[in-house]
């Protein structure tokens, strides 16, 4: 039931989903938290911030096109967020406002978990702000022979150029033992939602295949990758941990791996 202490943990994005809230009130629910979320969009992220302060709301996901405008309202920035200068993520200490990246936090833990061997080669494809907490998060992870690859010349050689990476063209079919789709390329709803993200050269020569995108689970390059018995990573595990991460990070509580994933697929149905 809900009451007077009930705590307040909500998102703020452009086009907001059901998938957030759905995750979290689930948690909630199953572990007995007296907490609730709920999902809002707007158009004054400055109020919004202040909102978040004064109202005491404990917990704040921020999705495009916020990451970076909300970074002026923000108290203190942590070493997640400071690392690609985005935030998805807020917590409110007492009017107090701590800023991180749990996209981030995310994909260096599927690193972590998956990809062991930092002197293979890596090409990510995208230059967006998912494609730089990707990039950070292999940086961090000591990988130095990594290229990015994006449409937009301007924004794929900032990217590279920050981390001293490598700039790869569209057209350059170097290949690379990791490949990382971080564009909307196989996403549900899309224009090229049918399309490979990478060249079936690529793919082969490839020992990973990692998808950030999350809807569908089984994009073409992910049902490719498998198909090919490849290792494969998908946009799914990535939700889920950053949802996970945020979860933690509201309520100090760290649901199990097995609870965790059923409230990720209860959050896609």
């Amino acid at each position: 039931m809900l009451n007077k202490d009930t705590q307040l943990c909500i998102s703020l994005s452009g086009r907001p989903s059901n998938i957030g809230t759905r995750f979290h009130n689930y948690l909630y629910q199953k572990l007995g938290i007296d907490f609730i979320y709920k999902a809002f969009s707007t158009t004054d992220i400055d109020a919004a911030i202040k909102g978040v302060r004064a109202l005491g709301i404990r917990g704040c996901s921020v999705s495009m096109p916020f990451k970076e405008s909300c970074i002026p309202f923000i108290d203190h920035l942590t070493d997640s967020a400071k690392a690609i200068d985005s935030v998805n993520t807020i917590v409110n200490d007492n009017g107090v406002l701590t800023a991180y990246n749990t996209d981030f936090l995310a994909i260096r833990q599927l690193i972590t978990d998956h990809l062991h061997d930092s002197s293979q080669t890596v090409l990510v494809q995208g230059a967006g702000g998912m494609a730089k907490a990707v990039v950070a998060a292999f940086y961090d992870a000591g990988f130095t022979h990594l290229s990015v690859m994006a449409r937009n010349a301007q924004s794929g050689k900032a990217l590279a150029d920050k981390y001293h990476y490598r700039y790869q063209s569209p057209d350059d079919t170097t290949l690379a033992d990791i490949i990382v789709n971080v564009t909307p390329i196989g996403m549900t709803g899309g224009a090229e939602s049918d399309t490979l993200a990478f060249a079936e050269s690529m793919i082969n020569a490839a020992e990973t295949v990692f998808d950030v995108v999350a809807f569908p689970t089984l994009t073409p390059l992910v049902k490719k990758g498998q198909a090919l018995g490849k290792k494969v990573l998908s946009g799914d595990q990535v939700i889920a941990l950053q949802a996970l991460e945020q979860f933690a990070l509201y309520t100090g509580v760290r649901p199990s791996d097995a609870l965790m994933q059923e409230a990720s697929l209860f959050s896609r149905q």
